[in-house]
């Protein structure tokens, strides 16, 4: 009998391992950076698909509503629509779809709560971005388990972030160094906590 249970307990073991890489696998498909669709559709366009393949939302400059349908984004001449804010709640974005962002001119705000994907590197490609460095002025990070005061400090390239809401991080270890070094670079940045 405690035979038969060990092979029942190691044959469902298998499958969710087996279910956990399949959904990696697929998530990792949905951030492919397909780069002739962006030069197709342009910047913003493609950057809305692929946040809504990932199941993020997207809101266009000029709208008050948020897009959360893939197969609801509106048509029209290209470069018409301007992707103005982000939200990335418990969407699977991940660093191999960031190239999106490149082309982003008139991104003001994002909002990363609950990515499992979203890691320091993440917010150093974000970070690195020139037109989001120029744009983005609020940001929100919430229970991003993976994102460490390294990912934070490198959010001091963007030289216009006003507003900075950092919340359930367990990988800060030294939230009053990290939060000295970012008022020390932005001055202007109000930064609100909810650290533990």
């Amino acid at each position: 009998m405690r035979l038969l249970s060990r092979a029942v307990r190691a044959a469902a073991g298998q499958r969710d391992w087996t279910r956990r890489h399949f959904w990696g696998w697929l998530n990792a498909v949905f951030n492919k950076v397909d780069y002739e669709r962006i030069k197709a559709v342009g910047p913003d366009r493609a950057a809305a698909e692929w946040l809504l393949r990932c199941g993020a939302k997207v809101r266009f400059q000029g709208f008050e509503r948020w897009q959360h349908d893939y197969n609801a984004l509106p048509t029209g001449p290209l470069g018409r629509y301007k992707i103005q804010a982000i939200d990335a709640t418990e969407s699977c974005i991940m660093y191999r779809g960031f190239d999106h962002l490149d082309g982003l001119k008139h991104l003001e705000e994002i909002k990363l709560n609950k990515c499992i994907y979203i890691e320091d590197a993440c917010l150093e490609r974000l970070s690195s971005i020139e037109n989001l460095q120029e744009s983005l002025y609020m940001m929100e990070v919430v229970s991003c388990g993976n994102v460490t005061d390294k990912g934070i400090i490198a959010l001091h390239k963007l030289r216009n972030l006003e507003y900075l809401f950092l919340c359930d991080l367990p990988g800060i270890n030294d939230k009053q160094k990290t939060v000295e070094r970012l008022q020390t670079a932005l001055p202007r940045l109000e930064i609100a906590l909810d650290l533990q």
